[in-house]
Formats: C-alpha cells, sequence, structure tokens
C-alpha cells in the first residue's frame, strides 16, 4: 500500500479500556475521514505502519478496516491499498457512524440536516401512526406526554432530552411500518443531539407536541401531518431559515 507523509496519516497508540481494540482503531480512522483530515480517495497507511502506529496486532487492524468497510468509509483494492471512499457512498445512517460524528460537525450545521431529513419523513410517520397505531401504543404515548407536561412545570433539560427522544421515537414504532422503524430506533443519538440544541434555552415547544400528541388520539392522520410539519419549521428549533423557508 502507499503511504502518505502527511500528519493526517500519523494516528496514535490505542490505550486498553472495556472497548474493543478494533472499535478503538476503526473509531479513531473514521473521525480523520469524518473530518476531512483523511481526504476521500486518498490511500490510508499500509498495514505495518497502522499496526505499529496504534500499538495494535495485524488481526486488530484488519478487523477495524472490515468495520469501516462495512459502513462505507473504506474499500480494498489489490495492487492500490486502503483507500478512503468517496462521501456519498458514507452511510450517516449507521448508529456507530454517527457516535463518531459527535463533535466534529458545528452542531448547527449538524441540527439542519438532521431537521431536512426529519420534515421529509416525520409528518408522514405522524399520519402513519394516527391511522395504525395500537392501543397500546396510544396509552404509551399518553403516559409520555403526560410526562413532558410536568418536565416541562419544574424544567431540566436531561429529563426533557429522554422524553422527547421517547415520544419521536413511539411514533416511529407505532407506524407499525417496518420502513419507518430505524428512524425510532437506530437515530436515537441523533435526535438526543438535536434536542439538546433546540432545547436548549428552555423552549420545549409543547403546544406542538401536544397538537401532535392530540392528532394521533383522534386517529386523524390529515391533523397530525399538518402539525408535525409546523413543528419541524427551522425557526422553532433555534435554526436559521432555509431558502425553502423563505419562498
Amino acid at each position: 500500500m502507499t503511504t502518505n507523509s502527511n500528519n493526517s496519516n500519523n494516528f496514535s497508540s490505542i490505550s486498553t479500556s472495556s472497548r474493543s481494540l478494533h472499535v478503538q482503531v476503526a473509531r479513531s480512522i473514521a473521525r480523520r475521514i469524518l473530518s476531512g483530515e483523511l481526504p476521500q480517495g486518498s490511500i490510508v497507511p499500509n498495514e505495518m505502519t497502522l499496526c505499529e502506529q496504534f500499538g495494535v496486532s495485524r488481526t486488530a487492524l484488519r478487523e477495524a478496516i472490515k468495520l469501516l468497510t462495512s459502513k462505507g468509509l473504506l474499500e480494498s483494492r489489490p495492487k492500490i491499498g486502503t483507500k478512503v471512499v468517496h462521501r456519498p457512498y458514507w452511510n450517516f445512517l449507521d448508529a456507530q457512524m454517527i457516535e463518531w460524528m459527535d463533535g466534529i460537525n458545528d452542531p448547527e450545521i449538524f441540527c439542519s440536516q438532521f431537521l431536512g431529513l426529519r420534515r421529509a419523513v416525520e409528518p408522514e410517520a405522524c399520519a402513519l401512526a394516527a391511522i395504525h397505531a395500537t392501543q397500546e401504543q396510544r396509552d404509551e404515548l399518553s403516559v409520555i406526554f403526560e410526562r413532558m407536561v410536568k418536565i416541562t412545570k419544574n424544567f431540566n433539560q436531561e429529563a426533557w432530552t429522554e422524553v422527547d427522544l421517547n415520544f419521536h421515537s413511539l411514533i416511529f414504532n407505532a407506524t407499525n411500518n417496518d420502513f419507518y422503524l430505524p428512524f425510532g430506533n437506530i437515530l436515537s443519538t441523533m435526535f438526543k443531539t438535536f434536542i439538546m440544541h433546540s432545547s436548549k434555552e428552555g423552549d420545549v415547544c409543547l403546544n406542538e407536541h401536544r397538537l401532535i400528541y392530540e392528532a394521533i388520539m383522534d386517529k386523524d392522520s390529515i391533523r397530525a401531518r399538518a402539525v408535525s410539519a409546523d413543528h419541524l419549521q427551522p425557526a422553532k428549533h433555534r435554526l436559521p431559515k432555509t431558502e425553502t423557508d423563505i419562498i
């Protein structure tokens, strides 16, 4: 494999911890890729060099490379080496990838991009939940909303982040549509980051959550879709308006 001489290819030795060595190695390499320190299309250092820099065995390194390959970050080619794949092929919806991205991007940019995804998917999830939620799921949503109301009376951001995450996760699960389920499970890390940014100053949009809750409980899919779309306006989450919002 070809090696580059710049500092982005120099890694630090991995310290021992409860986390698997290959995951630590993968995280270190991934964060260099995600931050742009290891450019798209570049060749990473060869196996011997990486083993020496990380202080790990070839087995651990190969497991790390395999993990990064499964997430679309790296690809290995004979006579070329291990190459950083171009960004469009990275699996950004992978839960581990989301964890590795933490702190790399500007929080406002991250939240704006995630809001764009939510606006494309979540209103329809609310509409489907209004139609397909089981009675058990509706009962659970009622309990969660009651907790939301209590928390706003004596606001605690950590408690609000947890209950708001539970509220939106349950809605995706209540669609009872297998293709919506990942948004209620895998994306929990993204929701937490978003909710913490949105509620930083204690503004939790309780009334908007109430309208979503009531529409779902009333089995009114049209209203559920509309109030969800209204809730997901950038200004309601401490984010700047986009060109689409201005038009």
